[in-house]
């Protein structure tokens, strides 16, 4: 039996002499679990978030890129693409042309990307999913088709009901002294209208790769990138570190982090400064454990003398504090943490916190999704501020209590 452990537990749950003390020991399990409670909500629903945007750009972007260091295009026949296509998880391999470019219609003009892609290009991304008007055809026999952003489409006044053309204006390389010759124009049909994200759906045109050459008068192996699809079992990072290890070192492969690095690492900071904050908070709320601990030692003053008088060491009488104060930041835990996930699954269930605002939300509540490794690591962190908190009174008071005793 760990006597430490079995008194501790005791002087927890029995009554003190004086009733401050069981208000303090109180209030400092509510404390502790309040703050865990917000660790668990707070971090689930930027986990929601995470996994919200995942989701959203995985009909956007490919599982792996390539793109030259150098320049904006490249040759496809400067790159083992055969041995790129035998890599095993390779599912599917699609050639694109990118380039800012201005869109007019009707009169309307909007400024934005036109990307190029292979005909297999619904195979690559779940772009096909997202068709809020019209269809997903990049090809209506040999006439080629446009698939609109809805905020193009919105900025351009776009409607498939008026068969009328888009046109696409692409500055022409090189000097002109003519500003009719200063730009390249072609017209395409549009066939469909997509909705993702508001910042994708404003910008880019999606059409077939060969008119995005033609209009750059780019020849048929000329691209600015070549987008990887893998199976669903495939080990991305070991397939991106094969992927590079062929193709050398003057081109550079993005997985879909690197594809949009700033607003992961932007939400990954944000996540982070709000669980600091929150951890300050709770070590904040842990200097109760602190107060409670130094009266209950006072308050069990004869109770030490008595352990001592049977032989108890100092250590031991050390560690029944110290199991005293880790009791309370376990306890607090582990209810913080219990009603965290009831908070949690009635938020995922009932959608009781709603969105507020003006406008168009991809979900109608906050998005919540709880991992595991948050859990164990917010109750690792927790134990080590109830640890730090409940060491310093236990160390001086018992040293002074038990110094003052042998001198008496």
């Amino acid at each position: 039996m760990n006597v430490p452990l079995y008194i501790a537990r005791r002087y927890l749950f029995a009554k003190k002499s004086h009733n401050i003390i069981n208000i303090i020991s109180v209030i400092s399990v509510i404390g502790v679990a309040t703050g865990v409670m917000a660790l668990v909500v707070v971090l689930s629903v930027f986990n929601g978030f995470d996994s919200l945007i995942a989701n959203l750009y995985s009909h956007i972007d490919a599982d792996l890129r390539i793109e030259a260091k150098q320049g904006k295009t490249f040759r496809t026949d400067s790159l083992p693409i055969e041995r790129i296509k035998q890599i095993p998880g390779v599912a599917v391999f699609s050639e694109v042309v990118e380039e800012n470019a201005l869109f007019r219609y009707r009169g309307k003009q909007h400024i934005g990307i036109v990307k190029g892609v292979s005909r297999n290009y619904t195979e690559l991304t779940g772009l096909k999913s997202k068709i809020v008007d019209g269809d997903f055809k990049l090809w209506l026999g040999s006439q080629p088709m446009a698939i609109v952003g809805e905020g193009v489409a919105y900025y351009l006044n776009a409607n498939l009901a008026h068969f009328d053309p888009l046109f696409v204006y692409i500055p022409r390389r090189g000097k002109s002294y003519s500003p009719d010759a200063a730009f390249i124009k072609k017209a395409i049909m549009p066939s469909g209208i997509f909705a993702i994200e508001q910042d994708f759906d404003t910008r880019y045109v999606i059409a077939p790769v060969e008119f995005a050459r033609g209009l750059l008068l780019y020849d048929s192996l000329t691209v600015s990138a070549i987008e990887i699809k893998l199976h669903t079992s495939a080990n991305a990072a070991r397939i991106k570190t094969d992927v590079e290890n062929i193709i050398g070192n003057k081109y550079r492969v993005l997985d879909r982090y690197q594809q949009n690095e700033s607003l992961y690492r932007t939400m990954k900071s944000e996540k982070f400064a709000i669980a600091l904050i929150l951890i300050l908070i709770l070590i904040i709320a842990s200097f109760n454990i602190v107060g409670s601990l130094s009266m209950l030692i006072i308050d069990k003053r004869a109770d030490v003398e008595t352990l001592k008088s049977l032989g108890a060491s100092n250590s031991l009488i050390q560690k029944i504090f110290l199991f005293e104060g880790m009791l309370i930041s376990i306890g607090g835990s582990i209810i913080g943490i219990i009603i965290g996930l009831i908070t949690c699954w009635l938020q995922i269930t009932f959608k009781l916190i709603r969105l507020e605002g003006r406008g168009n939300f991809i979900v109608d509540a906050y998005p919540v999704e709880v991992q595991a490794s948050d859990m164990i690591l917010i109750f690792l962190v927790v134990i080590a501020i109830g640890y730090l908190a409940a060491r310093f009174p236990v160390r001086v008071i018992t040293r002074r209590l038990i110094q003052a005793d042998n001198r008496g």
